[in-house]
């Protein structure tokens, strides 16, 4: 999917405000972006038609946030047929009604006048939703000229595309041998009364815990990299593209496989599970 850069939202006051917690955050206003320039749309049609003749089709962002705006809108029309109760959404279920996709495009562009016409310098940024690494990069100025930005835009990017789809296809390649990169939190509730270091049956729960990940990781590859008696942090940790219907997976449905696996004996424990997009879960062990 290809969105506009923070940086570009921001140089055009496409930008929302909230209070996280006593501190003021700004985030893009893609809506408002996509509804009040001119440019946006056709740019992202542009780039998105050169995407998918090279072989990389893409979600329409667009089209996504109304997606997006028309659910919320079901949802707040819906009630319960015999008390009247509207459908439960909590502040986080809110969050999360975003658009999703696996790879996050941004583009960024600015147009400079010359004496031979506008000439317009770009920068494209892949991401990896799941875990926000930068996995692909350009950056170039087209041929100075006459046409509307759109053109000129597609004309640049498509100057300096192949090293972009090249980074691309090796992330994909190292993605099919390596797995798809997730992050996975293990934590406990207060009021549990196991700790993380607590031993069932001669074992920590922990090592219970590292061992699992070992055996159902794409070839035992993850880094355990923070662990006390209340948390244990996984960090590139690698998981199947596919479960085994075929189907993909993503950090929820790896993550519930362990849930599972600390449900059963010699465990029985209560597990909530929680997910921040498609690349983190978090299990807090004690309680639903």
């Amino acid at each position: 999917m290809i969105l506009p850069s923070d940086n570009w939202c921001n140089q055009r006051y496409f930008m929302t405000e909230f209070n996280n917690q006593g501190a003021k955050v700004k985030v893009p206003d893609y809506k408002l972006a996509f509804q009040e320039d001119t440019e946006l749309g056709q740019v992202i049609s542009k780039i998105s038609s050169l995407m998918a003749e090279e072989g990389f089709p893409l979600k329409n962002a667009e089209q996504e946030l109304k997606n997006i705006e028309a659910r919320r809108a079901e949802d707040n029309m819906t009630m319960s047929r015999t008390s009247g109760a509207s459908i439960a959404e909590s502040p986080l279920d809110m969050l999360k009604k975003r658009a999703k996709a696996d790879i996050l495009i941004q583009i960024w562009w600015k147009v400079t006048k010359t004496d031979k016409g506008k000439a317009v310098s770009f920068t494209l940024e892949a991401f990896d939703s799941y875990t926000s690494k930068l996995i692909a990069s350009s950056t170039g100025t087209g041929e100075p000229s006459d046409d509307i930005v759109p053109i000129l835009l597609l004309e640049a990017v498509s100057q300096h595309i192949n090293p972009f789809l090249n980074q691309l296809q090796n992330y994909f390649n190292d993605m099919f041998e390596n797995g798809r990169e997730i992050h996975l939190t293990v934590k406990r509730w207060n009021n549990w009364e196991y700790y993380l270091d607590d031993e069932i049956k001669n074992k920590e729960i922990i090592d219970y815990i590292n061992e699992w990940m070992r055996e159902n990781t794409v070839n035992g590859r993850y880094n355990l990299t923070d662990a006390t008696e209340n948390f244990i942090r996984f960090e590139q940790v690698r998981i199947p593209i596919y479960n085994k219907y075929d189907q993909p997976m993503d950090a929820r449905d790896f993550t519930n496989d362990l849930r599972k696996y600390l449900r059963d004996e010699p465990f029985n424990f209560d597990i909530k599970l929680l997910t921040r997009g498609l690349g983190e879960a978090i299990l807090i062990l004690g309680e639903k």
